[in-house]
Formats: structure tokens, sequence, C-alpha cells
């Protein structure tokens, strides 16, 4: 009966997610047939503008063209209409000089005839038409005005679709994740000389596989990429997984995007427990704050928040006046406020932890502490740490511990014993925490010189730890493990900065 229960469990597990799968592909076919319903009316309408461009170019030739033969008609019509006007002067004057050679033949008196005689000959000396040209000053040929569109005509009519760019091939093995950038490389699956640049379309999220229409967010688009190959930086790993596309374009048309990928690009994310945070620091949203009136007219608003803009913890000072150790009587006599069945810390413990608990894997994580921040610490602890108990004084916790009130003291705390760390204090902190390699080292992000590290084994989930008095701290998630952290761990590991004083096995 159990087996049948098992083997029926089975089945419909594997149904289940059989129809996720039925399920999220016709999503996407619906999607897909918007797609095409909206892209071809979208086609439609440029190929109708490029048309309508082309005619206004024809159009505006034409008239042009028309222009240009309208003007040498009008030139050449007044060139000969002004010598036909010149003709017409010349052959009256000719015919008036002709009659009047034609009535002195009938004089005479031999002296008149003289006279007439020398009349003449000086007329027609001067006479216009024994100067005019004889032939037209243009001529009545047109031609060098005619077009010839048969070349023109052969290529509108050899016009078709410019070829669309086949999808390109991301190269999983050269893809790369690493110090919170992505490295994405593709290729085409054959040379394509007309491709003139590419598009890469990446997204968060947290499923696997392939990627789902419903429930995803949006696709962020990074253009006009020249080469075959893009690295996106900067990048806060708030999510499991991204995907990523790629799709080539011409000088006109951009191809289908390419397979999409996921690649993993898990990172620990953590905010500040403020409800269970010591009652002198403020928690608000985004922010925490060392808080000298113990957090009166707060209590309202401290509820440990998660923090949804630029993925950092900040710990505003607020007051740098005081002594190391105040005692508080209203710390005693405050209803706690209760996370996760934990009170708040009270007593010298100044501390928050974080919200999310470590429990296998490698992690880091960066704090910043304002320049004149008077005492803290950073570290890890054991959720069981004791409202009472201090980072670093317990065998429940590891942290290296910075004081700035009197003198510069930089130490390495852990079950109440300190080792003096001969180093400059950073102005960021990295935490690297290996739990199933039982090592949690601190490093200067600046340099990426090692401080120190703890070498033991970890028993119980694990939550970042922070203790600060007179000052603030900036604490900042997201990160995966730097590369530089990776390489000097694996050089580090035979080295002696974990002190032996130090090392336990944590029960």
């Amino acid at each position: 009966m159990e087996a049948q229960k098992e083997a029926l469990q089975r089945i419909i597990s594997t149904l289940a997610h059989k129809n996720d799968e039925i399920q999220n592909f016709i999503e996407t076919v619906n999607h897909t047939l918007k797609g095409v319903q909206a892209n071809a009316s979208s086609v439609i309408g440029e190929l109708d503008e490029e048309f309508d461009g082309l005619y206004s170019i024809l159009d505006e030739m034409k008239e042009s063209m028309t222009t240009s033969i309208k003007q040498a008609e009008a030139h050449k019509t007044q060139e000969l209409q002004n010598q036909l006007s010149q003709c017409s002067k010349s052959l009256e004057n000719s015919e008036e000089l002709l009659e009047f050679a034609t009535r002195s033949l009938d004089i005479k008196d031999p002296e008149e005839f003289s006279k007439a005689a020398r009349q003449i000959k000086d007329r027609v000396t001067m006479a216009p038409a024994f100067r005019l040209s004889l032939r037209p000053k243009v001529s009545d040929n047109m031609t060098h005005l005619m077009v010839d569109f048969s070349q023109e005509r052969q290529m509108l009519q050899a016009l078709k679709f410019l070829p669309v760019p086949r999808a390109p091939e991301i190269v999983l093995a050269d893809c790369l994740v690493a110090d919170n950038a992505v490295t994405i490389s593709w290729q085409m699956p054959e040379e394509d000389n007309k491709i003139d640049h590419y598009v890469l379309e990446y997204r968060k999220t947290n499923f696997d596989g392939l990627p789902r229409v419903k429930d995803e967010r949006c696709w962020e688009t990074v253009d006009y990429i020249k080469g075959t190959e893009y690295t996106l930086s900067g990048l806060r790993f708030d999510s499991k997984y991204m995907n990523f596309r790629v799709r080539a374009c011409n000088k006109a048309v951009a191809g289908d995007c390419s397979d999409p990928v996921t690649l993993e690009t898990k990172a620990l994310v953590f905010n500040l427990d403020g409800s269970s945070s010591h009652i002198n620091l403020k928690v608000e949203d985004s922010y925490v704050e060392w808080d000298s009136t113990g957090g009166k007219g707060q209590e309202n608003k401290i509820k440990g928040k998660e923090n949804k803009g630029s993925g950092q913890i900040t710990l505003l000072k607020n007051n740098t006046s005081g002594t190391p150790s105040p005692k508080r009587s209203s710390v005693s006599s405050r209803s706690p406020l209760i996370r996760g069945s934990r009170d708040r810390f009270t007593g010298e413990s100044y501390t928050v932890l974080g919200d999310t608990a470590i429990e296998s894997g490698q992690h880091y994580w960066e704090v910043k502490a304002q320049k004149d921040c008077k005492s803290y610490s950073v570290g890890v602890a054991y959720k069981n740490l004791g409202k009472f108990d201090q980072l670093g004084k317990t065998n429940t916790s590891w942290c290296i511990h910075i004081n700035n009130w009197l003198q510069v003291t930089f130490a390495a705390k852990h079950n109440n014993k300190a080792k003096v760390l001969d180093a400059v204090v950073p102005d960021r902190i990295g935490v690297y925490c290996d739990f199933d390699g039982g090592q949690l080292s601190f490093y200067n992000v600046s340099s990426k010189q090692l401080l120190y590290t703890f070498k033991t084994k970890f028993t119980q989930p694990l939550l970042p730890g922070f203790m600060v008095w007179c000052g603030g701290l900036t604490v900042t998630t997201g990160l995966q493990v730097p590369t530089a952290v990776k390489t000097l761990q694996k050089s580090e590991n035979g080295l002696s900065g974990s002190a032996s004083s130090l090392t336990n096995v944590a029960q």
C-alpha cells in the first residue's frame, strides 16, 4: 500500500510538473501570437512610410526636373525671339534701302544720281542685314533634359525584403559570472558581413531553466554592441538567476533573439533585524543609528523592514558623546519586541543581527564604518546568542573589533579571547564566510589584504552580527565572493593567519 502511494505520488508530481511546463508554454505561445500581430502591423506601417518617402522623393525630383525643362524652354524661347526681332528690323531696313536704290536708277541728273549712289553705298555698308548671323542662336534639341529610368526601374523591380539576420548562439562555455558582473559571449551560426550591431537583453529571475512570461520582470536592453561579447558590471545579485538573450541587427532590421540562457547569480542578501536589536540602536527602513535616548518615540517605527531600495543598510551616527558602557534603567522596563522568538539585545550588548541565516555555502558582504565611529564589531554568531552577550565574548560568536575611544585598538575576538591585529584599520571591511569549509575571513576591501581568518567547524546556522556604539556602519549585501578573495583563500589556507588561541570547534 505504501509503495503504491509513493508511486502514485511520483506520478502526481510528474504530472504537476508537466502541467506547469505546458501552462508556461501556452503563456509563451499566446505572448508570441500577440507579438506577431503587433509586429506585423508595425512592419506594414514602416513599409507604408518607406514607400510614402519614396513617392515623396520621386515627386520632388519630378518637380525639380520639370522646372529645369521649363527654364531651358524659356531661355531658348527668349533667345530665338530676340533673334527674330533683330532679323525683322534688319529686313525692314534692307527692304527700305532696296526700294531707295531701285528709285535711284531712274534719276537722270548725273550729279543727283552720284549723290544718291553715295548714300546707298554708305547705307549698305552700315546696314544691319550684313552683320546678322543667319543661324539660330540656340537649338530646338531638348534631349539633354531627357531621363533614362531603365536602371532605376530594374532596381525598383528588384526591390525585396532585406534578409533578416539569423539568431546568434550564446556560448555558455565562454560566459562568466564573477565579481558581481556577468560576461556574455555569443557567435553567429554562419558568417554575416551585413551585421551592424547586437542587442543584449537580460532580466533577473528566481526560476531556473527557460524564461517564463507570467510573473517575470521586463527585459532590460543594452543596444549597439559592436563585438560578440559584453560584460554587465556593478550588479546587485539579489536574485538566484538571470536570463540572457541576444539579437543581431543590420542597417534596417533586427533578427530573432537567440535561445535564452539562464545563469546562476545567487548571492547572500540580508537586512538588519531591527525588531531584536538593542534599544539604543534605532532601525528605520533602510538604516540603523545609535540612539542615546534609547529609541523613545521610535517604538512604533522599528519593525525591521526590508530595504527595497539601493541594497545597503546604513547605521548613521547620532551622538559622539557618552561613555563606552552607559547603563539605562529604561532597558529592563521596556516590553521587548519579539521576532522569531528572540528578545531584544540589552545591557551592554549593543548588537544587531542579520535577518537571514547562513546554513551552507560561501558568502561575502562588506561593511563601512563612519570615520568617527567610537567602537564597532563585525562578525557572525549562532542564532542562540544571548541577549546580554557581546560579539566575540562567547564561544558562539566570532568578530573583529575596532575601538577608537581613547586609543585605536584592532583585534580579532572569539570566546572572550582577543588577538591584536598588526594592520591598519581599513575604510571598508570584507567578510568572507565559508560555512562548509569552516572559515571566517576578514579583508581590507581596497587593498585585498587578508586581515584575519578564524578556522573552526560551524555546527549551527550563522547570522551576520554587528555591534556599534557612538557611530555608524553601512552594510552592503548581494555581493558575490570576489575573485581576489577566492584566490587568497586558496593560497592562505595554509597560512598562520588564524591564531591557535582563537581556533576551536564550535559547539
